[in-house]
């Protein structure tokens, strides 16, 4: 498996991309209906059989539960090439989500126009924004790896959720997340990876 890093290309303060995209059953969420009410919003690339995502998956369920608890919205966006990698599809999103725990909607992402907006790089890839809408932090969950020992945490990305609760900035450098790259379409890599 091949390890790619997050791109950083949206920058603090920088305003999220819009989208409406449905879950693994077709029900449509849009961006403005995730964030609206909330504190922030917590975005992130995933998809099903990226070995990086399973390593944190069910702390992944814990972890937006807590956030659900503080007001802070979380969401999963799938933007993998399903015809290619069939194990990534909207119906085994629905049992993959189910079976981690995951309480939050997960959404497909079948054209990939929306990990392009976001610069998406790698499953999994994390994105705070809070309640106007700009990102606060872009990053890891934490520095636990599949195979390198020690079990996951959310450091990172909570003490992210805790500074944007606060009114704090989250200090610069912001460390890159990392896992399996995207699986684009054929010819659908955009120029910021690789």
């Amino acid at each position: 498996m091949a390890e790619v890093p997050s791109t950083f290309h949206l920058k603090p303060g920088q305003s999220a991309p819009d989208f409406t995209l449905p879950d693994g059953d077709g029900n449509p969420f849009s961006y403005s209906s995730l964030i609206e009410g909330r504190k922030g919003l917590v975005i992130a690339f995933v998809c099903n059989h990226c070995p990086f995502v399973v390593h944190l998956a069910d702390q992944l369920g814990e972890f937006a539960a807590e956030c659900d608890e503080q007001g802070v919205g979380f969401v999963a966006i799938s933007s993998n090439d399903v015809e290619n990698y069939p194990a990534d599809s909207p119906e085994n999103m629905v049992q993959f989500a189910k079976s981690s725990g995951w309480n939050f909607p997960y959404l497909y992402d079948e054209s990939q126009e929306v990990a392009k907006a976001y610069s998406a790089a790698c499953t999994p890839d994390f994105y705070l924004f809070d309640s106007d809408g700009n990102l606060t932090y872009a990053g890891q969950f934490d520095d636990t790896r599949p195979g390198r020992g020690g079990s996951p945490t959310g450091d990172d990305l909570r003490l992210a959720v805790e500074n944007m609760l606060s009114g704090q900035p989250t200090p610069e450098p912001w460390y890159p997340s990392s896992g399996c790259n995207i699986k684009w379409k054929p010819g659908e890599a955009p120029e910021y990876f690789g």
